[in-house]
């Protein structure tokens, strides 16, 4: 599918290239606007596929907003409508998804370590602010105990590592010890 988006919008240049010599200017302009709209296609679909097959080794070294980025691609397939917050100013929501009306912020955390309360505390906030209908954190850790008993206080969704490789069938290794 790539190849194909990418020879399309090639076969879309030349294309435009030649009506430009020829003095066609409507054929020429609707074939370079044929080719941008083919570009930015393949663009998306090589960055989409970047994120598609992930082990877990791998997601531990991504950067924060890089795992921004995956979760995003992941909730897509999984059906919901992504939006990806500012990465600062954020008011405790990186990701906002939406599913039939019903709105859920999450907050990510790609940490090397196990995630304390702040980022329920954090995500609590959000709630609120964007008027949502639930909250969840996903992480590629795991949560420590206070903030398991937070997040049912609050209910809250927690997402572990091993939610990840369920959610997102992600068949590899264990954690490192």
């Amino acid at each position: 599918m790539l190849l194909l988006k990418c020879m399309t919008c090639i076969f879309l240049y030349f294309s435009g290239y030649f009506f430009y010599c020829h003095n066609q200017i409507a054929w020429t302009f609707i074939c370079a606007m044929g080719s941008v709209i083919s570009l930015l296609s393949f663009i998306n679909e090589f960055f989409r596929g970047k994120y598609r097959r992930m082990t877990m080794k791998k997601i531990d070294q991504l950067s924060g907003r890089e795992f921004e980025q995956y979760l995003c691609v992941q909730f897509k397939r999984l059906g919901y409508q992504v939006k990806l917050t500012d990465a600062s100013h954020d008011y405790g929501a990186d990701l906002i998804l939406k599913k039939r009306r019903e709105c859920i912020v999450v907050q990510a955390k790609r940490y090397d370590r196990n995630i304390g309360i702040a980022a329920v505390q954090e995500v609590v906030g959000a709630v609120a602010y964007y008027e949502a209908d639930r909250a969840m954190v996903v992480t590629n850790r795991y949560f420590t105990r206070s903030a398991w008993k937070l997040a049912a206080q609050n209910e809250v969704e927690l997402w572990t590592r091993d939610d990840i490789r369920k959610n997102f069938r992600i068949r590899d290794e264990k954690l490192p010890s």
